[in-house]
């Protein structure tokens, strides 16, 4: 496969899955304030530590508030992370392979990026946040369906699932890292309502509050989110899901003689054994903070290899 063939592929992966990541964030945070009064005097700052973007965020806004940040992660066309900038890149990206993808896969992309032109403040907020949130979700969710059902299991698929599972693990724990490094309540708050309150808006934030509800009941337990979100090896939002598919389409890229040269060791191989055997008891105990950062690092070093090996017109 032509390498820039295979990088528009996997942008085109991770734009959309960044894009839902972000819909599902805001949506969630706006559905908690909307049942909870805010505890904190910024609410909505912490979805831009999850991003990563409180620099960016900060040149164009002093105060992290809803319309600031809906209007960050949702239009602001100066923003190359935000959900109308990623369905762009998707579009962009995708238009010279539509000979290699499906024709439903191709409109359903287009006619997104075509609505996208039209979303305003102004609009997001006449419609309903919520309603507006609720039918981006069920659009992405058309997309990674068709994705699914009409794409033969070949290289073209395999960067796509690559793309999508990096993306997908180093959300989860920036996610996961914001709720317990930076937004870790008062001690005497720890396990009460509150706590709860946000660790159910994590799940929900990662689609996984029924998935947990189903494994575990209605008691939500610190180690048990850390558990299906970090070690599950068959929730498919989890690092460890996420982490087996990557080396899975790398085997076969590689099998079928991907790359030039001998195979390179997978980076994040390490950290795979480390979650194929490990709990979320032993990452707490060890130091929650440091395995999540390792988590995005190895996503980071993953992405790297893939775009030198594959990807580098160097």
């Amino acid at each position: 496969m032509l390498r820039r063939i295979a990088g528009d592929l996997f942008w085109t992966a991770r734009y959309l899955e960044r894009a839902q990541w972000r819909a599902r964030l805001v949506d969630v945070n706006y559905r908690m304030l909307l049942e909870v009064p805010p505890r904190d005097a910024d609410p909505w700052e912490a979805l831009v530590q999850i991003t990563g973007e409180m620099e960016l965020f900060g040149v164009k806004h002093s105060h992290a508030d809803e319309a600031s940040v809906v209007s960050f992660f949702t239009i602001d066309r100066e923003n190359p992370s935000s959900i109308r900038r990623c369905i762009e890149a998707a579009r962009m990206n995708l238009s010279p392979l539509r000979h290699l993808i499906s024709s439903e896969l191709w409109l359903e992309v287009n006619k997104l990026h075509l609505d996208a032109q039209s979303w305003s403040l102004e609009a997001l907020t006449t419609a309903g946040i919520t309603t507006f949130f609720a039918d981006l979700r069920d659009r992405f969710y058309t997309i990674t369906g068709i994705i699914q059902s009409t794409l033969p299991r070949d290289p073209a698929y395999d960067f796509i699932a690559i793309g999508t599972m990096i993306e997908r693990a180093d959300s989860v724990a920036r996610l996961l890292d914001v709720k317990y490094h930076y937004l870790l309540p008062r001690l005497e708050e720890v396990g009460g309502a509150a706590d709860a309150r946000q660790w159910m808006a994590v799940l929900r934030s990662a689609s996984a509050l029924e998935a947990f509800r189903k494994r575990h009941g209605g008691v939500i337990k610190t180690d048990r989110v850390i558990e299906i979100l970090v070690f599950d090896p068959t929730f498919p939002r989890s690092a460890r899901f996420c982490l087996d598919r990557i080396a899975a389409s790398l085997s076969r890229i590689m099998n079928e003689g991907g790359g030039e040269g001998p195979p390179p060791m997978a980076p994040g191989e390490g950290l795979l054994n480390i979650l194929r055997s490990g709990s979320a008891a032993d990452a707490i105990a060890q130091g929650l903070h440091g395995f999540l950062l390792n988590i995005q690092s190895e996503c980071a070093a993953t992405a790297s290899m893939v775009f030198d090996r594959y990807m580098s017109l160097g």
